[in-house]
């Protein structure tokens, strides 16, 4: 599979990351040079400096021979006519669009349907308000993840030192919690290092656990990790910009009463008019007088949504200081995600990140119906559909031969959830879960590709 990417920027650098990690063919275009160079020095890709919206530039980098085209610069516009141009000359070639503004929300139909006939147009900041509004109704979780349209859910929690399951064994699990509350443990990251467990290994106090449950033993199970449901009625946003307007409408639309910030004034008038309930406030986020007069210790949540992640860092651990119940953070900066455990914060949240993973659901092979990216880009949890060709179906799941790394973690058969087992066995159109190890999701791949989608 050949990938051209329009933009080397932080979007661009870690979808190329994360393809090359899967030895597919990927060449960058832009325009700086120090971007480029960047690329090329840390990744096997062929880079092409120049305007992504010029045909010469794209014919440089092979677009008449590429499966997809993912315009990913910082500029909507940019991308917009990137496709625009690869429609005339390749028009077989799948494109992909980040465009953020809010002025072209009712246009995205236009632009599939019509020229330049983009197959999937990607907002990142309609994406991370969704995945603020999933960590919101699962307090405890820094990851939530949603398959089979939100009825199974995929959850990475912090183990806490005082939890019952501190030190139990997963084979152990049967007898220490609930038979309501059946979690499937896909991985547990220890010490940055991603484990794919087997029944003898141990929850240790910090590991971060990820597992999978359907919707309604969520409550059960989360209450066997001692991470009780608590609902989200007072919210705090800090930042006022498109991101943050996007989410107040989402929690006012939900009855959370909800209080925004800024430091803007002209801003805050705006925001004024454009909002029914929610109290605009102007001032600084971060000024501890300002949180006490709102009485930020009764805020069932604070999420702090600057521009600056310095800020939202700050503005975060004051507030939970005070007495706020819970943080989300936005952060920009793949590298400041590492240390935000080692600081105190442990919900982050970043429209990078979210652009990403909407991304790789739309370039995977087969039938993915959606994939979301864990720890980074050290593994994957994909939604697909089997079908009858398929060389899994119709057998016992312990005597098919998965790639080492790889969980079946979920299916689902005409509304049922299953959770299997070795004896479960996948039927003809079942959409079935695949939690994957990056060095795994090739091999994966060319199952869905080859075996569950038939040419």
């Amino acid at each position: 599979m050949k990938i051209v990417i329009v933009g080397a920027g932080e979007v661009g650098f870690h979808i190329a990351s994360h393809l090359t990690h899967e030895n597919k063919e990927v060449v960058v275009i832009d325009k700086d040079a120090d971007a480029l160079r960047r690329v090329s020095d840390n990744l096997d890709v062929q880079v092409v400096q120049g305007s992504g919206s010029s045909p010469v530039v794209l014919e440089e980098a092979g677009i008449l021979n590429a499966e997809i085209i993912l315009a990913v610069t910082d500029s909507d516009e940019a991308n917009l006519v990137a496709c625009l141009v690869s429609n005339i000359i390749s028009p077989t070639t799948k494109k992909l669009a980040r465009v953020r503004d809010a002025d072209f929300d009712k246009y995205h139909e236009h632009f599939r349907e019509h020229a330049p006939h983009i197959d999937t147009i990607i907002n990142p900041e309609i994406e991370v308000v969704k995945t603020i509004t999933s960590m919101m109704s699962v307090p405890g979780a820094v990851d939530v993840g949603e398959f089979a349209d939100g009825r199974i859910k995929f959850i990475g929690i912090y183990l806490d030192k005082n939890s019952r399951l501190a030190g139990v064994k997963l084979a152990e699990l049967p007898d220490k919690i609930d038979n309501n509350a059946k979690p499937l443990i896909a991985a547990i990251v220890r010490e940055d290092e991603l484990i794919i467990p087997g029944g003898s290994d141990r929850l240790m106090p910090g590991d971060l656990v990820y597992f999978i449950s359907e919707e309604e033993k969520l409550s059960d199970t989360m209450a066997a990790f001692d991470k009780h449901h608590q609902p989200i009625h007072r919210a705090l946003i800090v930042g006022a910009g498109n991101i943050g307007y996007r989410l107040a409408g989402s929690l006012e639309d939900k009855a959370i009463h909800c209080k925004i910030i800024d430091k803007n004034a002209d801003r805050c008038a705006w925001l004024a008019e454009g909002l029914n309930k929610a109290v605009v406030l102007c001032g600084d986020g971060s000024d501890q007088v300002l949180l006490a007069e709102e009485n930020v210790q009764d805020m069932d949540v604070v999420i702090t949504l600057t521009s600056d992640e310095e800020t939202n860092i700050l503005a975060s651990l004051l507030a939970t200081r005070m007495g706020a119940k819970k943080s989300i953070t936005r952060i920009s900066k793949f590298s400041y995600f590492p240390l935000m455990k080692a600081i105190g914060i442990e919900q982050v949240v970043s429209p990078r990140l979210s652009a990403i993973n909407t991304i790789l659901q739309h370039i995977r092979r087969g039938n993915v119906l959606s994939a979301i990216s864990i720890k980074g880009e050290q593994a994957e949890v994909m939604e697909a559909l089997a079908l009858e060709t398929s060389g899994i179906v119709d057998k016992p799941l312990k005597k098919i031969g998965f790639p080492k790394g790889t969980i079946l973690a979920g299916i689902i058969r005409q509304g049922d959830i299953i959770i299997p087992t070795g004896d479960s066995i996948v039927k003809p159109d079942d959409r079935i879960i695949i939690f994957a190890h990056r060095k795994a999701i090739p091999k994966i791949e060319k199952i869905l590709a080859v075996k569950l989608e038939y040419f």
